[in-house]
């Protein structure tokens, strides 16, 4: 658009992507938030001094902070976004109920006040019945938000929901409301002028949800009928004109199994999967908010705005899938490279190879947006961009994404904000290979090792003649995959192997360019696109294959029957120890040396990108030693509490 931009950034951030793209850039501080992207004091400095006309606040920090924007307004500088009044009215989940409830938008029952402590609570859950959701009222992307089903969980739910609040939002009010058993969570876009006029831009469908974070979204909804799409976005929209919202805002509603939809709040600010929205309508998002915020009235009608195709978008997170759906994970991305090669891909990311992830900033790598004409199309595309994603260094979601998007139920459009737990009801395990696909994966990794022998024999720019030319075409060898331990010969057949597993010959061709981070294999006339992540020399290699990591180990056949009289290194015994399963900082310790624990009894609560997390005791017993303190920052896998 021709105007001129400056990025703000934390000392930690000084090699951001955004830092790297603006005009100019100025630091507002050390790495913790409340010292810098929430540090208003250093950011309306920063705007003073390099006279700055507007401030656009991105998703997160101060994009629906009332006071940061009055700041703004009495400065004389433009907020890309709504005014105060708005801001206030929804972004307080008690108030914006009751607006909500006058402009005729259906709400969810429950309690219209802020609950002052742990027994009120409860005599307040028991009149709604149970379950109900606690949340802070000032609060967002699922921080300070917890279900209880009985008296004990609402008590608890209070006390962690408040602290919770408090530290991400400055602001312990909680509310309590009806937990819908089963929703879809189905938002719908608006976007509204300072001159009166409001568009709907249709939904996105945003159920997959780990935490009440979501994971998948996608525009528009399978859900959805065109009546129950406009009834949504009408009252939508009656809602941004009652609080005379101006810019781009989120209406998100909750849609039980029957379509009756009730409202859950109302996000004032551009949300992280507005991408999906700009798939199907062709609008820019963020350019109609600049252009809104300048007092431009809007330049289309609701009848202009279409659906067109499909979009799909993934949120990559730098998280361990198999810990409780994602886990934080923190590290160098030592390799990075996005699927941009895949047609009708989009990537938005805030990253770059050699990008740090750090413990004090929400985990996320990038947002995966893939397009099409149909929902078919764009979910093809977006098994193939994730299978063509490099990302090497830290633990990543590619996993679980990938097996999302593939799963009969999700595919069928059959979805809810249940849908993880539902699938995967004792944790997330990785792709199950069927046998074909085990034969494939067998086959892959055999004829990679001897692609590897061969391109080992070969001496490049040497004048040298061998002594002996080395004939050899066949390999025995022997692989182990999981419990299964599976002998395979191998036999080159021009450029291509020809591979024998469980009985059954497999035709193995590839370019087998092994620099690649990136190799497409065609195994019997079907093309898989895997990633060799690592290999060491006793024949151990981990290979990305339909998303998920598997470690194999290719030995010959002589090394294989040597190998059973190497010794195996015993497992710890981890009931008696407590280690911490993600990198954060500790907020409490509840035992000291000597307390007798009892099995699933807390013993500390750890912080991790603004999460508390409790960690609890795996056997009853008395305890030994506690190596960490409140306050301690602590990585995965450190030692916290040993029990006798």
């Amino acid at each position: 658009m021709g105007i001129r931009t400056v990025a703000i950034h934390s000392d930690v951030d000084a090699n951001a992507v955004h830092v790297k793209m603006a005009d100019e850039a100025v630091c507002v501080g050390p790495a913790p938030t409340s010292k810098s992207y929430l540090n208003m004091d250093a950011i309306m400095e920063v705007i003073k001094k390099t006279r700055a006309q507007a401030v656009h606040p991105g998703y997160g920090f101060l994009s629906e902070n009332k006071e940061f924007a009055r700041r703004l307004a009495s400065e004389g500088v433009t907020f890309i976004g709504p005014d105060t009044h708005a801001i206030q009215a929804m972004g307080d989940k008690i108030e914006s109920k009751l607006l909500a409830k006058n402009a005729k938008v259906n709400t969810i029952p429950g309690f219209d006040g802020v609950v002052k402590d742990a027994d009120e609570a409860v005599r307040i859950a028991r009149e709604i019945g149970y379950p109900v959701m606690i949340k802070a009222s000032a609060g967002g992307g699922g921080k300070g938000m917890r279900i209880a089903w009985d008296d004990e969980e609402t008590r608890e739910g209070f006390r962690f929901s408040s602290q919770e609040a408090a530290s991400s939002f400055g602001d312990d009010r909680l509310l309590i409301e009806k937990f819908i058993d089963n929703p879809r969570h189905i938002e719908i876009q608006v976007l509204a002028d300072k001159h009166g006029n409001a568009l709907w831009l249709n939904e996105r469908e945003c159920s997959i949800q780990r935490r009440n974070q979501k994971v998948v979204e996608e525009a528009p909804s399978t859900f959805l009928d065109p009546e129950t799409r406009r009834a949504m976005g009408e009252q939508a929209v009656a809602l941004a004109k009652a609080v005379k919202y101006s810019s781009a805002g989120t209406v998100e509603f909750l849609v039980d199994s029957s379509k009756n939809f009730y409202f859950l709040e109302m996000n004032t600010r551009l949300q992280v999967e507005h991408p999906v929205t700009e798939c199907i309508t062709g609008l820019d998002l963020v350019q109609e908010m600049i252009r809104v915020a300048k007092g431009y009235p809007l330049r289309h009608k609701q009848t202009d705005i279409p659906i067109n195709g499909w979009a799909v978008e993934c949120r990559v997170y730098a998280e361990d899938p198999y810990k409780s759906f994602g886990l934080p994970s923190i590290g160098k991305l030592s390799q990075y490279q996005e699927p941009l090669h895949v047609p009708s891909v989009r990537v938005d990311s805030g990253i770059q190879q050699g990008s740090d992830i750090s413990i004090y900033y929400d985990p996320m790598i990038s947002k995966l947006i893939t397009y099409g004409s149909n929902r078919a199309e764009a979910l093809k595309r977006m098994e193939e961009a994730l299978d063509n994603y490099v990302i090497r260094g830290v633990a990543h979601n590619i996993s679980l994404l990938r097996e999302v998007i593939v799963h009969p139920r999700f595919v069928q459009g059959d979805i809810s904000t249940k849908f993880l737990p539902e699938v995967y009801p004792d944790g997330f395990k990785g792709h199950k290979l069927t046998d074909l696909e085990r034969r494939e994966l067998l086959a892959t990794a055999a004829s990679l090792y001897v692609a590897e022998q061969l391109r080992s024999q070969r001496f490049l720019g040497t004048a040298r003649i061998p002594v002996a030319k080395s004939k050899r075409s066949s390999w025995e060898l022997s692989v182990r995959l999981g419990d299964g331990i599976y002998p395979v010969a191998v036999s080159k057949d021009g450029s291509s192997f020809s591979v024998e597993v469980d009985g059954m010959k497999l035709n193995v061709t590839s370019e087998w360019n092994l620099a690649s981070p990136l190799l497409s294999v065609t195994v019997d006339g079907t093309q898989r696109t895997i990633q060799r992540l690592s290999r060491n020399a006793s024949g151990d290699t981990n290979i990305q294959f339909l998303g998920t990591v598997y470690k194999l180990q290719i030995l010959t056949k002589v090394a294989a029957e040597l190998s059973k009289y190497m010794p195996e290194k015993a497992a710890e015994d981890t009931s008696s120890i407590l280690r911490s399963p993600m990198p954060g900082a500790v907020v409490a310790v509840s035992v000291n040396p000597g307390d007798t624990v009892s099995e699933g009894q807390e013993i500390c609560v750890i912080e991790a990108m603004k999460m508390q997390n409790s960690m609890i005791a795996a056997k009853t017993g008395k305890v030994k030693a506690v190596h960490c303190k409140a306050g301690d920052t602590v990585g995965e896998g450190d030692l916290l509490v040993e029990l006798e």
